[in-house]
């Protein structure tokens, strides 16, 4: 890898904002609404609308189901968020939230085909943010939690999922671990190891990392062979705030009474010595992971640094240190371990198959699709995980969810996966090729254009 300099680097991470700046106020806003119905003259509104709408109004109050044959519903995914945690920014509110949920909602429907709308809710409080969400169900054939501070999302998460009958998502927890397990896989598959034998490092125990460790024991890996840090040190049964983990932080607490079973204790230094793989979902360096410590990692370590925009430390900085196989958050380096990957194929199986919840193994088979998608095009140490540009992942990725989806009995229409791929394809290619007509067309302004 060609070495840059930091300056360089942080004027490349740079630019993204800046023509954000100038493109958000220029489009004010990245989605709309427009009909997909057919609108020949002025007559048709009373297809639409009154007097012709009442028709399907009254079978649908005679069967509930039916709203998912006459109308959206099978294809509306909100994008729910109080802003309490957005990306790294924090707190930030509600309305200033919006312009994630809008992007979100874009890259639903651009990679997945998934007509998706931003929720910004003017509350914090779990309840309030649970109940809401139960009144948006009539309307909406699957929910993704977004940006919600921890611990609460777990709860709101669990408790959606269990009082819900359509899938509830929170990406921040599913989708980030479902991206880093598929990457795991091909980079324990590279480095000639095995998912039961390796010794796991996790850096940060926020959302993300918690959904992880659980993921990544669905996928093979022996809890006992976890040590996770969090800003206090390593987790383990003889913490002083144990007190507090149990009473407020149940999930942290369970990490601490399943894993780590040497007790090592410490912080991040000693909790990566011998580590095969370090999975870092921690605070921007660089630094936070010191290059002193990737060298007292076990032969052809993983290491994958996830912050964004800095890595917790710079790819070339854990590669001389004896890393094998460096992946990051970001796409200007190899290996983007990106959630974009995931929810819009994940979304498109599980509303395809009409699921009433996305489990655990469907996130798994989502996670092990990506590999093989990699797999098909030849996977190396600078390739573990699939480009955003390589659609075909997409389909495939729903094909493999819908698939377990079935097989776990949590899915209400069954179809061949011949089926359901090439419902997938074409849902998802007349997105991208609406969006290519509207630019060609000039309804999408190109704000460079001469």
């Amino acid at each position: 890898m060609k070495e840059v300099t930091v300056e360089e680097l942080l004027a490349k991470a740079e630019q993204p904002s800046k023509d954000a700046m100038r493109l958000h106020p220029f489009y004010r806003g990245k989605i709309e609404v427009i009909p997909k119905c057919r609108i020949k003259s002025f007559h048709d509104f009373a297809i639409w609308y009154t007097p012709g709408v009442a028709k399907p109004c009254m079978e649908i109050h005679e069967d509930l189901e039916k709203a998912y044959e006459m109308t959206n519903k099978w294809n509306f995914v909100a994008v729910v968020s109080d802003g309490s945690r957005v990306l790294g920014l924090g707190d930030i509110g509600p309305e200033a939230a919006l312009p994630v949920m809008e992007g979100k909602a874009l890259l639903y429907k651009y990679l997945g085909g998934v007509d998706a709308f931003p929720i910004c809710l003017g509350t914090k409080n779990p309840e309030e943010i649970i109940q809401a969400v139960k009144w948006l169900k009539p309307t909406f054939g699957g929910i993704n939690l977004e940006d919600i501070s921890h611990p609460k999302c777990f709860h709101i998460l669990d408790t959606l999922r269990e009082e819900m009958e359509i899938p509830v998502w929170h990406d921040d927890q599913q989708g980030t671990a479902c991206v880093t397990v598929a990457g795991l896989l091909n980079a324990v598959k590279i480095v000639g190891k095995r998912m039961g034998d390796i010794r796991v490092t996790l850096i940060g125990a926020g959302a993300a990392n918690i959904a992880i460790a659980r993921l990544i024991v669905t996928a093979g890996v022996n809890p006992e062979n976890i040590i996770a840090v969090d800003s206090k040190g390593t987790l383990h049964r003889d913490r002083e705030d144990r007190d507090v983990l149990q009473e407020k932080f149940k999930e942290k607490w369970h990490i601490c009474e399943t894993t780590n079973k040497r007790g090592i204790k410490g912080g991040i230094k000693e909790a990566m010595e011998g580590a095969d793989v370090v999975l870092s979902a921690s605070k921007p360096g660089p630094g936070v992971i010191k290059k002193e410590w990737v060298e007292r990692m076990e032969k052809d370590a993983i290491v994958f640094a996830s912050a964004n925009p800095i890595p917790e430390i710079w790819p070339w900085e854990a590669k001389e240190a004896g890393a094998r196989i460096v992946a990051t958050g970001r796409s200007d380096f190899p290996n983007q371990v990106n959630n974009s990957l995931g929810f819009p194929g994940i979304f498109r199986g599980a509303l395809d198959t009409r699921a009433t919840k996305i489990t655990d193994e469907m996130c798994i088979a989502a996670a092990e699709e990506l590999a093989k998608v990699a797999e098909d095009y030849g996977i190396h140490e600078e390739y573990i995980i699939p480009n955003m540009d390589q659609w075909e992942l997409f389909p495939r990725e729903a094909v493999a969810v819908g698939s377990k989806g079935i097989e776990q009995g949590v899915a209400r229409v069954i179809t061949s996966p011949e089926e359901r791929f090439k419902t997938a394809e074409e849902i998802i290619k007349k997105a991208r090729d609406e969006v290519q007509l509207l630019m060609r067309e000039n309804f999408i302004v190109d704000p460079d254009a001469k």
